[in-house]
């Protein structure tokens, strides 16, 4: 019982300690989109099928995170949630993919095996807008 009270404690101060620790800047995140209507389907998974999912689908995601559905990018990762509906500034998946925070968990990782880019601008705008409206 003690384990599991304080693994929920861990996972809910995970976001908290990730602010707190590295002090980051939010100022320097891209701002949101201007489109409406972004749903996961249509605007969301072309990025993460193109920049994430080699790595967080399948049977063992990395770190238990699977973005190849809206159902597994809400579920969260092994350590907790990523996303945080209605508030994109508040999520670690912004932070990651933003290079914000700590090197090591940059999204995808520089010097990636798979040579995959960082997102652009304007797909972190797409995701932050898509947060921002519910993550639907």
């Amino acid at each position: 019982m003690i384990k599991a009270i304080t693994a929920s404690l861990g996972l809910m101060m995970t976001g908290a300690a990730l602010f707190a620790a590295d002090k980051i800047d939010i100022s320097k995140l891209p701002p949101p989109s201007s489109k409406q209507g972004v749903t996961y389907a249509t605007d969301i998974k072309p990025i993460f099928d193109h920049s994430c999912t080699k790595c967080h689908s399948g049977k063992k995601p990395k770190a238990r995170l699977n973005l190849s559905t809206l159902e597994g990018a809400l579920k969260g990762a092994k350590h907790g949630k990523v996303i945080e509906p209605g508030n994109s500034t508040k999520s670690i998946l912004i932070l990651n993919v933003a290079h914000l925070g700590k090197k090591d968990h940059w999204m995808p990782p520089p010097h990636n095996k798979a040579h995959i880019a960082p997102l652009t601008a304007e797909q972190i705008g797409l995701l932050r807008a898509w947060i921002d409206q519910g993550a639907k």
